[in-house]
C-alpha cells in the first residue's frame, strides 16, 4: 500500500480531506501568520540546509543534481526524518511548501524519500 503523502504550497486553500499538514520549509513562509497555515508540525530540520538551498535557487537546470544532495542530507538526518515517518504512520500527510514551482521543491523530494521507508520491508 502506497502511502498518502500529498504536497501543497502554503499558499493554497486547504483541501477539504484531513491530512496532518507540515511545514518542511526551514524559514517560515512570507505573508503567512501562523494561526492562518493551519499546520499541525513544522519540521524545518528536514528542508535543505541553507547552503544547499541557496545553492539550487529553484533553478529547474540544478534539479538532478539538487535531488541527489538533498537525498544525501535527509540519509544523514535521520531524527528529522523519523519525525516525518511517524506523522505518516498515522495517517495522511500534507507537506506543505513555499516554492512558487511545484515541480522542483524539497517537497516533491522529501515525498519520495518517506514514501520509500514507509515502503521498505526491514530486513
Amino acid at each position: 500500500m502506497t502511502p498518502a503523502i500529498g504536497i501543497a504550497r502554503v499558499y493554497d486553500a486547504p483541501t477539504e480531506r484531513r491530512a496532518a499538514r507540515l511545514l518542511v520549509d526551514r524559514v517560515w513562509p512570507r505573508g503567512i501568520k501562523k494561526a492562518d497555515l493551519h499546520a499541525d508540525d513544522w519540521i524545518r530540520e528536514v528542508a535543505p540546509t541553507t547552503a544547499l538551498r541557496k545553492w539550487f535557487a529553484h533553478d529547474p537546470d540544478k534539479w538532478a543534481d539538487f535531488r541527489t544532495r538533498y537525498r544525501a542530507e535527509l540519509r544523514d538526518n535521520p531524527d528529522a526524518v523519523e519525525r516525518c515517518l511517524a506523522w505518516c504512520r498515522k495517517g495522511p500527510v500534507i507537506l506543505l511548501f513555499a516554492a512558487k514551482d511545484i515541480e522542483h521543491n524539497q517537497a516533491v523530494v522529501l515525498r519520495e524519500w518517506l514514501a520509500e521507508r514507509l515502503t521498505t520491508v526491514p530486513t
